[in-house]
């Protein structure tokens, strides 16, 4: 199962803010407009330097390419995209980052940025772009992104949903706030099965669309093929939304803010397209380009063995059992499993010594907080966390819908799922997974989440240990 990016709950820093109206439905917060009508980046407020960003970015790049299958550096079609975004990003204001590009081999349309600037761009949405600008916008946004440094602001101003990052499949480095994943976890982003997944407010999809606008005029570029490309991406419709827009939610009157940006700067001559790209385009149309379910499979299919014996040992209990307390609650688990997580409880896993295979829980217990923006309920907070689960397992489902349970008083949610579990009991067959999710309300609004994991044959077995484990759940 795919992580909900865990967040460390960091105190909302006192911050300079700056307004700019520029009359669009979303206000900035972080651009300032110089003398001459250039916008440049407010960073005043941001905690993490641009060195500590860049360091990160770098590690979390080399995790991306590890798992996501890539063009190679001598393809023509990443050699152009490099090319490409080199002349955006030489026109991007404020520091300069080092960034870097790539491409994913990956047919949704996406593409993102990284924390101090490596951008990867999805084979697919070059297939998509019909010109050489529209692909400019999408990179000059994400540049935006990074110049404004979205990411390392978001740790320090939102916790949408603080909940334990290693399910199933997922990457179980998610838990801990000092490996690279964690740290990413905490910047709300997210490297899951079939896809890197971010979420940006839309204050902060503004401003990229800000910036953006005006590096590519600065470039060269019509900064309307941002908005031309947006809007072909919104004609898909129905279900099969793109996953740009899904990770960059529309901030509203994207054509009035482009136009605003337009209309500070002298007319020119703009560069629309060029043969070189059309090249580019066919070369990237010949390539077989993988969805997410066949990149979720191939990352699964890397899962390890085990073997009846070795199961046998990874769901025997032993020793009784033991009191776990955390500042927000306590709970009883198998003396003889053992527990990993932040000083906070805010990410905490509790599994059998080989209940974790390639970082990816087997069998075990996550448990951690989710909080809901603009007053979310309870119920919302739940359905939302069920419905990003399943937008990124394609493998899993629901049993039916969340069900009432009481808690030691409390009245929660609770709601079984279906997915693939990260191991094999033989090579190449591919074992089905049960996780079961309770969901408890805290007093400040938000929720505590429970999930219990373990392969659909073993469940059972073990369902009485989980059971008696949320017998014993306080909250505080």
């Amino acid at each position: 199962m795919n992580p909900l990016g865990p967040k460390s709950p960091i105190p909302l820093a006192v911050l300079f803010v700056l307004w700019l109206s520029l009359g669009t439905a979303a206000q900035t917060r972080y651009v300032r407009q110089e003398p001459d009508g250039r916008l440049q980046p407010d960073t005043s407020s941001v905690k993490t330097s641009p060195q500590e960003q860049s360091k990160l970015g770098r590690q979390a790049a080399a995790q991306v390419e590890k798992q996501y299958p890539m063009l190679p550096e001598s393809s023509p079609v990443t050699q152009f995209v490099q090319q490409l975004g080199s002349r955006l990003a030489a026109a991007a204001p404020g520091y300069k980052w080092p960034f870097e590009f790539h491409v994913v081999n990956q047919k949704e349309i996406n593409a993102f940025a990284l924390p101090g600037g490596p951008i990867f761009v999805n084979l697919g949405t070059i297939q998509a772009a019909d010109n050489e600008a529209q692909l400019a916008g999408v990179m000059a946004h994400e540049i935006g992104h990074v110049v404004m440094m979205h990411s390392a602001r978001q740790a320090a101003e939102t916790r949408p949903y603080q909940i334990a990052g290693a399910l199933g499949s997922a990457i179980i480095g998610g838990l801990f706030g000092g490996t690279v994943i964690g740290q990413l976890g905490q910047l709300g982003i997210q490297l899951g099965a079939g896809g890197v997944i971010m979420k940006y407010s839309r204050t902060a999809e503004t401003e990229a669309d800000l910036m953006g606008a005006q590096i590519m005029y600065d470039a060269g570029f019509n900064p309307r093929a941002m908005l031309t490309f947006f809007d072909k991406l919104k004609q898909q419709g129905g279900s099969d939304v793109p996953q740009f827009l899904s990770d960059h939610p529309d901030p509203g009157d994207r054509a009035q803010s482009i136009q605003k940006v337009i209309a500070r700067f002298p007319p020119k001559k703009y560069v629309l397209d060029s043969p070189q790209y059309q090249q580019v385009r066919q070369d990237a149309l010949k390539v077989h380009a993988y969805s997410a379910r066949e990149i979720a499979q191939r990352q699964r299919s890397g899962g390890g063995t085990l073997s009846n014996e070795a199961r046998a040992a990874d769901i025997s209990l032993s020793g009784g059992m033991r009191q776990l307390n955390q500042p927000g609650f306590s709970i009883s688990y198998p003396a003889n499993w053992q527990v990993t997580g932040d000083s906070q409880g805010n990410s905490i896993v509790i599994a059998p010594p080989s209940g974790i295979t390639r970082d990816q829980i087997a069998y075990g217990v996550s448990i951690g907080t989710a909080q809901g923006n603009n007053g979310q309920s309870f119920d919302q907070i739940t359905q939302e966390i069920l419905s990003t689960l399943q937008r990124n397992n394609p493998d899993m489902r629901t049993i039916g819908t969340p069900k009432r349970i009481r808690v030691n008083g409390l009245a929660g949610r609770s709601v079984d799922l279906i997915g693939v579990s990260p191991i094999q009991f033989q090579p190449g067959q591919p074992v089905e997974e049960h996780d079961w999710l309770v969901a408890l309300p805290r007093s400040d609004g938000s929720a505590l989440f429970v999930v219990y994991t373990a392969p659909q044959q073993d469940f059972t077995k073990l369902r009485s240990t989980f059971e008696e484990m949320l017998r014993s759940l306080q909250m505080r």
